[in-house]
């Protein structure tokens, strides 16, 4: 295992069975006081910029994001991880060799009050049905060690997965069976489609996920147990009507999570930016009210500097850059 420091943890590469390598994360949190803004859990203070300071103790919250697939097949314009190679699914044992090998680089850590899997490094995880099998072991090996599980799956929603209705169905099943310990995100970035197939090609159109999401929670009788679905938005100049979004997915099962675009490689080639978001909160004011105002929870989640540089936000992997050097 190659590991790579960085400021809030490491940045971790292993050979997985298929030959080729895997990236995951074993990192911390600043606390939510610091780098989240989410009115409905009582953080109503304005981030203008986010400092890197000491994380939390991973007893309290430790975030291991692993890949759930050799590269990507998705292309979208954002991220970097499409520069790996083609999705190939990692297996079973590829994916709790991850969270293993993250587990194994703090020994002095007995027990955790959260540990958050994200299926969320390389690859789109739908694609891979043994991210579900993995969590329902890890939650029994997990547990059996003192650390909360709370895995959370992140998805583009591809529209030539077959097999997508079937893995969301599953995963949010799952979601109850664990009493609400498991999330999932879906990447909607704009309201307007004909932007979404520009940065995500590969995604279904906007009203045919409202369409598969309303049957799901039909089947599911509207009992999600646990924090609602996330609608997730990198935040560019594409627009957002929270008005036509209320008409797509009801705000009593859906929340809004606003973040800035990161500075990938894929960002800065395509000139997909968040202006001064990092900086200020000016950028993401005026389209958390409007969704506030009609009726979402939303959560605004900043990183810093720092942790954006050292390759960790959402669209990165070092394996895309030639293991240039990470800060």
């Amino acid at each position: 295992m190659n590991r790579f420091k960085v400021p809030t943890g490491d940045i971790c590469i292993i050979d997985g069975d298929l030959g080729m390598p895997l990236e995951f994360l074993s990192i911390g949190d600043y606390g939510g006081d610091k780098n989240m803004k989410a009115d409905f859990l009582g953080l109503t203070k304005e981030i203008d910029g986010v400092t890197n300071s000491p994380i939390l103790p991973l007893e309290k919250k430790w975030v291991v994001t692993v890949s759930s697939q050799y590269g990507c097949s998705m292309g979208c314009t954002f991220c970097d991880v499409p520069k790996v190679g083609r999705g190939i699914n990692a297996t079973l044992n590829d994916i709790m060799a991850q969270v293993h090998g993250a587990i194994s680089l703090h020994p002095e850590v007995e027990k955790t009050a959260r540990m958050n899997v994200h299926y969320a490094r390389m690859g789109e995880p739908t694609w891979n049905l043994k991210v579900i099998e993995s969590a329902y072991l890890l939650r029994d090996e997990l547990e059996a060690k003192n650390f909360g599980f709370h895995p959370v799956v992140s998805t583009v929603m591809p529209k030539d997965n077959r097999g997508l209705r079937f893995f969301l169905q599953e995963w949010l099943e799952m979601k109850n069976r664990f009493e609400g310990e498991a999330g999932l995100q879906l990447s909607i970035n704009t309201t307007s489609d004909e932007i979404r197939h520009k940065v995500m090609p590969s995604a279904m159109d906007i009203a045919d996920i409202s369409c598969m999401m309303s049957t799901l929670l039909y089947d599911l009788r509207y009992r999600v147990f646990g924090r609602k679905i996330t609608l997730n938005f990198a935040l560019t100049d594409a627009p957002i009507d929270a008005k036509l979004l209320k008409t797509l997915f009801d705000p009593r099962y859906f929340l809004c999570k606003i973040t800035p675009m990161h500075n990938t490689d894929a960002c800065i080639k395509n000139g997909l930016i968040t202006d001064n978001g990092y900086d200020s909160y000016y950028p993401y004011k005026e389209v958390e009210q409007s969704l506030k105002d009609t009726g979402y929870d939303v959560i605004v989640f900043i990183p810093s500097h720092e942790e954006d540089d050292s390759k960790i936000t959402c669209g990165n992997a070092i394996l895309a850059t030639g293991y240039k050097e990470v800060k």
